[in-house]
């Protein structure tokens, strides 16, 4: 049996598209995060799970930390991207996610911090992932001519993954309609 294979976590990605866009303590990452017109939508992040995240970003090399004194208050750490963080940023917002479970949290995440890098950005991460999507369709689509062992439950899975896969595809649809809308000004 092999070991486990660390994969980063979507949420740690989060972190570093914050700190993109500018240095920032923990506390206010937490903030950005659990916003419930933002990413608070998609997560709930404990501040302390936060805190380790970025120890762990830090200890890895993507960010870096030092410590600001406050006047009257303690001292608070303050966090940038390195530069091999800000790659691990644009190599993540740039690919769609491969698998249907995936949609929910971790596109969502990036089609938050791609709306956030502009139209152009957003309107080509939905392109691709509609690609994928089809594809995924096409490959059920052709499985579905397959019988399987109980043709009668293999026909209801493949027909609830292809609707879950339909309704994706509609759902990236609308999401490029509307932000082609608002870049008409409608």
């Amino acid at each position: 049996m092999s070991p486990l294979v660390r994969q980063p976590l979507t949420v740690e990605h989060a972190l570093l598209g914050f700190l993109r866009e500018r240095p920032m303590h923990g506390y206010e990452i937490h903030q950005l995060m659990i916003d419930p017109a933002g990413l608070g939508l998609v997560w709930q992040v404990k501040q302390s799970h936060l805190y380790a995240m970025l120890d762990k970003l830090e200890s890895d090399g993507f960010i870096t930390g030092r410590q600001e004194t406050q006047n009257m208050r303690p001292p608070r750490r303050v966090f940038r991207l390195t530069p091999l963080g800000r790659r691990a940023f644009q190599a993540w917002l740039s690919r769609p996610v491969s698998h249907g479970r995936e949609v929910r949290l971790e596109f969502m995440a990036k089609l938050y911090f791609a709306r956030r890098e502009g139209p152009e950005r957003a309107a080509g991460l939905l392109k691709l992932q509609r690609e994928v999507c089809s594809d995924w369709r096409a490959t059920f689509e052709a499985q579905s001519k397959t019988p399987g062992a109980d043709p009668d439950y293999g026909r209801l899975v493949r027909q609830f993954r292809l609707g879950q896969i339909e309704a994706m595809i509609a759902w990236l649809d609308q999401c490029a309609e509307s932000l082609s809308a608002r870049g008409r000004g409608t």
